[in-house]
């Protein structure tokens, strides 16, 4: 009677012991783990017939159109689909044996095959088990037994680390992701205004992110960011312009940084809301894919987008993002003091800015973008998002409100796989509140990337550009442009750690030709957990 047994179990024992601890596994991640950045591989773990129904009983292992006589475990399912009709398979048609199964699989497969068996013991009036049965038995448990035994060790292993796994989690819901910044900097000891800046001593200074994010459907995401550190900013407030873009001046104290929550609707629709920190570059586009990232893209804050379109003022309020084959858009309402209810401030009589972006792949390396905000600045703000020089920061003295009509063109393309060229050119048309004074401002920036440069993994960056100034204005000084060169490269020691050496050259900081030019470099060193 067992005779008819024997190819499927050949195989079986080892093939269905190695897939319950696979299976284990399986769920293990299901239960304690979300992906990364999006969270949005959550749907797909837990979705385990992956949308497209019920498997269906087989007769013929010749209906499963992923299954070859090539395949290592053929003829075990040759034996359990056509002697014994246990094996189903997908609607489709498919088996999808590469496919790690669930506990719940396993188990509905293994109880499906011994009723089977039961069936035919039943049914059976030959004796169950001959000698020639029991010893063909003998030689499978002496020829499988060193497997055997090494699944049974990993098992227990896999179900006591789960049991500690599943005792110590935090939450079933939420990812803890951290970034740890390293930088050592150091200047020359320019003039500004005819007096040394005495701000030219080798620093070492850090920046710490903690990243909570949480989701509940496997495609929203719910981020509350912690953030400390004390990086230093360069020339202090004789310039901006030599800002870090990792720059976090919160004295060694853990404060909350964002908190905001996005969700997808209808066909490509996402919905931001934030109670803090949501930046316009987290909605919008910025077309800038090597060196947007203040911890793996440009050093200097200049170089990561453009500040004219897509700095300032955000952090409270909301926004819309679409995206469908080749083109995206995205709507925001931003404020920065919201949660002030005082007089001259709140969500809509604070500084706000209202930006709307659309970018386009016109091929499937090349994409352009256009982007227009309207802001409102309270008076004394900044109109550059702290990268220009004083008179395109203030234009009219800081004492009166001012409104700005930015527009702004973006674009990128990859030349090569070596290769990739991307830039900004914006203007901001600017005029009091309460005066008749206008001015208009002007930025651009050309980045050279150089992906995969000596060693897959590292970038090569050159990044030239000319941060806001003045080209036009009643009663303001045209500005004397100053010029950002910054030089990169980023070595990939591993997927968690990376090393940035930069430097920086200004000439005429602060817009200003009587100031001479600023160096600074910087080593940059980035921890992700």
């Amino acid at each position: 009677m067992l005779n008819v047994l024997w190819n499927a179990i050949r195989v079986s024992p080892v093939l269905l012991g190695a897939s319950m601890m696979v299976a284990q596994g399986s769920a293990l991640a299901n239960e304690i783990a979300i992906d990364d950045s999006s969270i949005e591989a959550i749907a797909a773990s837990e979705n385990f017939d992956d949308g497209i129904g019920s498997m269906e009983q087989v007769t013929s292992v010749s209906q499963l159109s992923d299954v070859s006589p090539t395949d290592w475990a053929f003829q075990a399912l040759q034996s359990l689909v056509e002697r014994y009709g246990c094996i189903a398979g997908y609607p489709d048609g498919t088996y999808r044996g590469n496919r790690a199964l669930t506990r719940y699989e396993f188990a509905a497969g293994l109880n499906a095959c011994l009723d089977r068996v039961n069936e035919l013991i039943a049914a059976s009036t030959d004796p169950l088990a001959t000698k020639e049965d029991l010893q063909t038995l003998q030689r499978l448990q002496e020829e499988f037994a060193a497997e055997l035994a090494e699944i049974r060790g990993r098992v227990d292993a896999l179900e006591a680390r789960t049991t500690e796994l599943e005792a110590n989690q935090f939450s079933t819901t939420t990812k803890l992701r951290g970034e740890v910044i390293f930088a050592l900097a150091g200047s020359n000891d320019p003039d500004f205004d005819g007096e040394d800046s005495d701000l030219d001593q080798v620093t070492f200074s850090q920046r710490v992110r903690l990243n909570f994010d949480t989701s509940f459907t496997g495609k929203d995401r719910l981020r509350v960011r912690l953030q400390t550190g004390n990086s230093a900013r360069y020339f202090g407030d004789r310039t901006v312009q030599a800002r870090f873009g990792f720059e976090a001046r919160d004295g060694n104290i853990f404060e909350a940084y964002d908190v905001y929550y996005r969700f997808p609707f209808g066909d490509g629709f996402r919905a931001y809301v934030s109670a803090l920190g949501l930046g316009l570059n987290n909605v919008h586009d910025v077309v800038n894919p090597f060196f947007a990232s203040s911890g793996s893209g440009a050093v200097f804050r200049f170089s990561r987008r453009d500040p004219l379109i897509f700095r300032g003022p955000d952090g409270i309020g909301g926004g819309i993002s679409y995206k469908k084959d080749r083109f995206s858009a995205a709507v925001t309402y931003l404020a920065d003091d919201a949660d002030d209810p005082t007089e001259g401030n709140g969500l809509f009589n604070g500084e706000y800015s209202a930006t709307a972006s659309a970018t386009y792949k016109i091929t499937d390396t090349w994409k352009v973008g256009l982007a227009y905000s309207y802001r409102y600045f309270t008076p004394g703000n900044d109109l550059t998002g702290g990268t220009g020089g004083r008179s395109s920061r203030r234009p009219f003295g800081g004492d009166a409100a001012v409104r700005s009509h930015n527009i702004g063109i973006q674009t990128s393309a990859r030349i090569s796989d070596g290769f990739n060229i991307s830039g900004w050119a914006s203007a901001a048309f600017t005029d009091e509140i309460e005066g008749n004074d206008e001015a208009t401002l002007f930025n651009w920036a050309v980045h050279l990337a150089f992906p995969d440069l000596f060693k897959e993994g590292n970038v090569g960056g050159i990044i030239v550009g000319q941060p806001p100034y003045v080209i036009d204005g009643d009663g303001v000084d045209e500005d004397d442009p100053t010029f950002h060169i910054e030089a990169l490269y980023k070595i990939k020691l591993n997927s968690n750690i990376a090393v940035t050496p930069a430097v920086l050259f200004l000439t005429s900081p602060n817009n200003d030709d009587d100031n001479d030019a600023a160096v600074v470099g910087v080593v940059r060193t980035t921890f992700k957990f």
